[in-house]
């Protein structure tokens, strides 16, 4: 028998997975820590973690691995890293870090990338980078220089947060081209980094680490590691991935027109094309995709809602702490459209459907007299889905076309009202899998480590439940969601 191990590094908690290849099924899963990891806010609209935190609780997670499923560590073929997208790591000579990582919700670089989509030109930087350079990595580094820069001196490289895990395991400094899309540092047409955004933010090359395939050996673990994490040495790391671009594969999202939707924290609708395509105000964003290759060119469109899960444990808090179950049945009580009672998700840092804006939540209608916690809660639901809607609007003018989604049955996706107001507000079919992102590194990894090609790396998974739209419910939703977009006009002017 011989395993795979994934890691899914979080910015609430690091997942593990530990698969049998032979059969494709689960043998265990752990998440640490049990409570979210903190996250620092040193100002407003900024968010930090310390990246030995996530290096800690990937030997806890791994630790738990092994207390349920005593496996032989020799036997490991693979590991695979999903990570937290477009967080910035900057380490030194000796690979000691030498600051928090900015991570993905810090909105402290959005007027940093505003300058260079401006200074670059709107068009320059859609046809090369597809993006604006916004609040992603590049931008983030190069507020570091302008902020901090005697921390920026002393960097020796930079890089995302998986990047740093597998960097711990390694003792090797890598990236990939997906990684190095999703910082906003690479060149769609040349395939190559982009000399000229580094030359307009005054980076040296040097500072990007080096390139590794996304599938295939990527370094192995070093003595140390091995003893820290209980395995053994040698093992080699085979994968790496975003988190939403694993999603995609965890999900078997890698032929055009296939898409792939989550939940947790943030929420993302991912949809796989082989086209250029990118929205003129940069709302969504177009990185490489896992499985691009230059003869058969894959990209990922992600619209990103910052605000999805955190506001449900934000009400959940507010409202005495109750179990999601129980928040989830109490919603369900409450009618659609929540006696007219609107929320707008929009309070974890500045929001790219937005263009950026970072507008904080808005509770619209709120009614002292009629709104009780069930319409609270199903408010928040409906908001959810409501800009996760808004955003797929903007994925459907670039010419996309979303007829079905696949999705983990995990976070807001466990929710019966969230999946009915989702399939029928976007007009879509959900497909609820048994898979997690954690899974799907360790899939990933077993691909990377040649023990099976790719149409073979999905045998264990199955379709738990299929979520179709209503027609009834279709014309009740539009009506709501028409609503509620009449009020994020006034919000966003």
């Amino acid at each position: 028998m011989k395993y795979t191990i994934g890691y899914d590094i979080g910015s609430s908690s690091v997942k593990a997975a530990l698969m049998d290849i032979e059969t494709g099924k689960c043998l265990a899963t752990a998440v640490s820590p049990a409570q979210e990891m903190p996250m620092q806010a040193p100002k407003a609209g900024w968010a930090e973690q310390d990246p030995e935190l996530w290096w800690k609780e990937v030997q806890n997670a791994t630790h738990m691995l092994k207390q349920q499923h005593a496996f032989d560590a020799t036997l490991v073929a693979g590991i695979g890293i999903a990570y937290q997208m477009h967080g910035l790591v900057c380490v030194d000579k000796d690979q000691q870090v030498l600051r928090p990582s900015i991570i993905w919700c810090d909105s402290r670089a959005v007027e940093i990338g505003n300058e260079a989509f401006d200074s670059l030109g709107h068009n320059w930087s859609l046809q090369y980078l597809l993006n604006s350079p916004g609040n992603f990595t590049a931008s983030k580094l190069r507020w570091v220089q302008q902020y901090e820069p005697q921390t920026y001196a002393r960097i020796h490289k930079v890089m995302l947060p998986g990047d740093f895990i597998a960097m711990r395991l390694t003792g090797d400094a890598a990236t990939t081209i997906s990684g190095l899309s999703e910082g906003i540092f690479w060149d769609f047409t040349s395939r190559e980094p982009s000399q000229v955004l580094l030359k307009h933010y005054n980076i040296n090359q040097s500072l990007l680490s080096d390139i590794v395939p996304t599938f295939g050996l990527q370094g192995k673990v070093t003595a140390a590691a091995a003893s820290l994490l209980g395995l053994a040495a040698g093992t080699p790391v085979t994968y790496r991935a975003g988190d939403q671009p694993n999603n995609a594969f965890s999900l078997n999202v890698l032929k055009p027109g296939e898409a792939a939707t989550t939940a947790g924290t943030s929420g993302v609708v991912y949809a796989v094309h082989d086209r250029i395509a990118f929205d003129n105000e940069s709302r969504v964003n177009t990185f490489v995709h896992v499985n691009d290759t230059e003869k058969a060119p894959r990209n990922g469109v992600l619209m990103c809602l910052n605000g999805t899960g955190i506001l449900n444990s934000w009400l959940r808090q507010m409202t005495g702490n109750m179990s999601y179950d129980e928040m989830n049945v109490l919603a369900g009580k409450a009618p659609a459209g929540s006696r007219g009672l609107q929320i707008y998700p929009f309070g974890n840092g500045a929001e790219r459907i937005l263009a950026n804006k970072d507008t904080g939540a808005v509770f619209n209608k709120l009614n002292f007299n009629i709104h009780s916690r069930e319409h609270l809660l199903r408010a928040g639901q409906e908001g959810i889905v409501f800009a996760l809607k808004y955003g797929m609007d903007i994925m459907t003018d670039m010419g996309l076309q979303i007829h079905r989604v696949r999705a983990g049955k995990t976070n807001m996706f466990l929710s019966p009202l969230f999946r009915e107001v989702f399939a029928n507000t976007a007009d879509v079919v959900i497909e609820l899998y048994n898979t997690d992102g954690a899974q799907g590194a360790a899939r990933a990894a077993g691909i990377g480590a040649g023990c099976y090609k790719e149409e073979d790396a999905f045998k264990g998974m199955e379709c738990l439940a299929t979520v179709e739209p209503d027609a009834k419910l279709q014309k009740e939703y539009a009506e709501i969601y028409q609503q509620w977009l009449e009020g994020l006009t006034h919000i966003i002017q």
